[in-house]
Parts: C-alpha cells; structure tokens; sequence
C-alpha cells in the first residue's frame, strides 16, 4: 500500500535529461546523476511517480538496462521508494535533508536556523551498505530464496501458534526461547566444534544487533576495534553505532594480520574478525593466526568477536572448528546467523558468550531491547531439532557448488583477460579480479558501473576497504542465479567491460 502516493502523478513535461553518449562515464552514472540532481534540488518534489524503466528507456534511446541500474542505485540510497504495481515514487524523505514536514517551504529567519544530521549520523549513514531491490546476477549477499521449503516452514508455524505454549506469548528470558537456544547449542557442538551450553546462547534479531550488544556489554564509547580491512560494511557500522572508533588491520593470504594491528592500533579492546571465511577476499584465517589472536586477548584484556556468517557452506575439505572452540581463556564471543542459510526476513541470529558473562549480557539486553521477536522462534527451534535446517543446508551446499563452478566456467570463457576468477572453498560469492590490460582502462567502480549499464549487478572490492589498498576486483555472488542464467550474464558483463 503507498496511499501518501496514491493521488501522485508523473511530472508534466518529459523530465530534462541529456545523457553524452561521447562520455567515458557509464550511461547509468550519468542517469543516476541527474535524477538524484532532480531530487535534491526539488525539481522533483516528494511523492512525484516517476516515469517506468520502460518507459524512461524508450524516452531516452537507452537500454532498460541502463534505467534499472540507476534506479537500482537510486532507490538503495534512499532517494526513490515503491511497490510492487504501484510504481518508483520520489522519497517524502531524502538521506540529504531533513523529513519533510507536509507543508510547502517557508522562508528561514535567518540561514543555518534548521540543523542537519550530526557527525555522526552523517558517517553512519555512510557506511550503509548498497541494496539492490532486484535478484539479479551477480548480486551479492542473496541466497537462494526458491529452494527453501516454504510449505514445511509454514506448517512449523501453524502448530506453534495454534495452541502456543505460554512462554512464546509473554516475554520471560531476554535470552530467547529455552527450546530455541538448546537447538541451536546442540547444532553448534556437532556442525562447528563450538564449546557452550544453552545458558550461553543469546538469541538477537541478527549478527549486527549482535555485534552492538556485545560493545554495550564489554567496551565504552571510544574504544578501539580491530576491523578487518577490507571488511562488510555492516559490521563496521554496528561497531559505529555503539560509539566504537575503528581500527583498520589489514587481511593477508591468513587472514588478520595479528602483528599490524599491534603496531597500529596496541591499545584496541577488540578485535572483529571472520576466520573461517573472510568477507570479501574469501580466505582462512590460519592456525598459528588464530593461536596468536587468542593470546592477544588474553593479554591485552581484550575480546574477540568472531563472526561465523556462512561456515555452513563449505565445498571441499572438512568443516573449519570455530575460534571459540580453541578459546580457553573466554575471550570469544562467537555471533552466528540465520539469515544466509534460510531467508533473510527471518531476522534472527545468536551469540555465544562465555559463562562468567551470561548473566549481564542477558540484563543489557533485558535493559536495551528485552527480546528478539518469539513470533518464529518455536518453529526454528523444531526445524533444526527435527533435522529440516541441516537437510535444507546439504541442499543448498549442492546447489550452490554447481553454482559456484558454472561461474568459473562461464568465466573462462568469456571473462578471459578482463578478470580473473579463483574457485573458494566456501561461501556465495567470487571475487574477480581485473587482469593489468582491463586495471589500465578503468578501476573497479568503473567495471562495476559499466556492468550495471549491462544489467549485471557486482560490486567493487575497494568500497570495502578502508585504508589498505587492494588490487582492482569486482565481487560476484552466483547463490541466487540458476545455473541455466549464469552464462548469460558472464556474456553480458565481458561485453560491458570489454575495450
């Protein structure tokens, strides 16, 4: 429903566009430019309805590729919203102004009497990563939404909430669901050698809430923490938001480098890392790394957060035993999710946090938030104790394998000389890098641009990385494209990136 919109109409006269086809700057930079430009300058007011894709292509003589794209961009930035029938309206609310108030502009007293979004605010909202609104090749972060069993998931849902047992209506452990945090210890100690009982499972509404509970309880505004770099800029996020002043340490063929971030950064409280699978560059933190992480914390008094976002999806060797399981002195605190494996709606994830913290983790929870949502969490709990979450996981294991390869085959042959793909051993995503001829042509956004002018979505390795520099890459994710859809897509990008 948009019923602020409902009486909205198209702008009178055909939008003033001019894309300069003779540019070295991709069609839908230019696009997206100008609308934005539009927007902010009110030519577009609030609640106008923009013209179509289609229709906006046809207008201009450009491929609907192209309109997507930049309304793709438009729309994860916050300037355009919509549903699905209704059409892509301007946003009431821009992320450069303050909300609008209904009423037409009046003139200011005296200039600077209405204050924007504070310093931190405006960093905050910097940091928000892009959101494509359509699953397309090569989007990043999107599982594979199709196979999950939808109909057993439902009829879970049914028998919990058609005679729900007291505890899933009224709130009484800030913890989560007793049944819902002892599935998942017991998945946890057979799937990822993770040492802990139920006591120690916290239940959030996701690995970033997670993440915020976690400086809540052991750190103050203004701490430092280790992030790993290039790092999601999810995570650097929720560290932001709870006051956290990052620390950057660069990632090497190990993973976090242990030693530079002693040297840069030796008075940090925490460090925040990925070891089983690192995100973006895909690599595996190593034994003696690990070792030596550890012994940092023990000795700095320091803590370790270690996010398991997508362990479960390994290919080849055995399953990695987590940070946690190796941690003898509680100094980690292990986060995991759903999201990924299942649907991302479900919103809910965990942590795992040592015994001697069990109790004040759960009153700052009861203090901040009281409790995730307990709507789905009788079903999750049954899903996993009756076997349906580790059947889904082999599944998409599978799936996403043959996915993965048809990838690196349709990067053979068409991506050749343009970027070079390397199988990982795990995760949803390759990175491709830019071969020396395609890296002296343009840059990484660049590729990424011209891609999206194709109808190809990827994403720039350096819009991860903070400080250390990275060698020219484009991030694909191949878990939401069926295998029949990947080689046109390669086609298509090779085509948008080619000389």
């Amino acid at each position: 429903m948009v019923p602020m919109f409902a009486m909205t109409k198209t702008p009178a006269a055909p939008l003033p566009l001019d894309l300069d086809r003779a540019s070295s700057e991709p069609l839908a930079r230019q696009l997206y430019d100008q609308l934005r430009e539009l927007i902010l300058s009110g030519r577009l007011a609030g609640g106008t309805r923009l013209p179509s894709t289609r229709a906006l292509a046809a207008e201009l003589g450009i491929s609907r590729n192209t309109s997507v794209a930049a309304f793709d961009q438009l729309f994860a930035e916050g300037y355009v919203e919509g549903t699905v029938g209704a059409g892509t309206f301007v946003s009431t609310e821009l992320p450069d102004q303050l909300p609008a108030s209904g009423r037409p502009p009046q003139p200011l007293v005296e200039a600077g009497a209405l204050s924007g979004p504070s310093r931190r605010g405006r960093m905050l909202a910097g940091l928000a990563p892009p959101r494509a609104r359509r699953h397309r090749a090569f989007a990043v972060g999107v599982p594979e939404l199709g196979e999950f069993p939808f109909e057993l998931w439902s009829r879970l849902l049914g028998q919990s909430w058609r005679r729900p047992d007291m505890t899933a209506q009224v709130p009484g452990d800030a913890a989560g669901l007793p049944g819902l945090r002892a599935a998942i210890a017991r998945y946890l100690a057979t799937a990822r050698a993770v040492v802990c009982d139920p006591e120690q499972v916290i239940v959030t509404s996701g690995v970033q809430q997670g993440i915020g509970l976690a400086c809540q309880v052991l750190l103050d505004p203004g701490d430092k923490v280790w992030v790993e770099d290039p790092g999601y800029p999810g995570v650097h996020g929720a560290l932001a938001g709870a006051g956290m002043k990052l620390a950057p340490v660069p990632v090497d063929a190990e993973g976090l480098d242990v030693a530079a971030g002693e040297a840069g950064a030796p008075d940090a409280r925490l460090a925040c890392v990925t070891p089983s699978h690192h995100y973006p560059l895909g690599t595996v933190m190593s034994l003696p790394r690990r070792l030596a992480l550890i012994e940092w914390a023990a000795r700095r008094d320091g803590w370790i957060l270690e996010d398991d976002y997508d362990s479960e999806f390994r290919y080849r060797g055995r399953p990695l035993a987590s940070l946690q399981g190796l941690d003898r002195c509680g100094r980690v605190i292990y986060a995991g999710s759903f999201s990924k494996v299942m649907f991302p709606s479900l919103r809910l994830g965990y942590l795992v946090v040592p015994p001697h913290l069990v109790d004040v983790f759960r009153a700052v929870r009861s203090a901040i938030d009281d409790h995730a949502s307990l709507i789905a969490q009788p079903a999750l709990a049954r899903f996993i104790d009756d076997g349906h979450f580790a059947a889904h996981i082999r599944r998409m294991r599978r799936l996403y394998a043959g996915r993965q390869e048809a990838l690196l085959e349709a990067g053979r042959r068409h991506l050749g000389g343009l970027l070079d793909l390397a199988p990982d051993d795990a995760g949803l995503h390759l990175v491709g890098r830019l071969t020396p001829a395609m890296g002296a042509r343009m840059d990484d956004r660049e590729a990424a641009w011209r891609g999206g002018d194709a109808g190809v979505a990827t994403v720039a390795l350096s819009t991860y990385r903070i400080r250390a520099p990275q060698p020219p890459a484009l991030v694909l994710g191949y878990a939401a494209v069926a295998e029949a859809e990947i080689d046109a897509a390669a086609a298509a990008l090779a085509r948008a990136l080619a000389p």
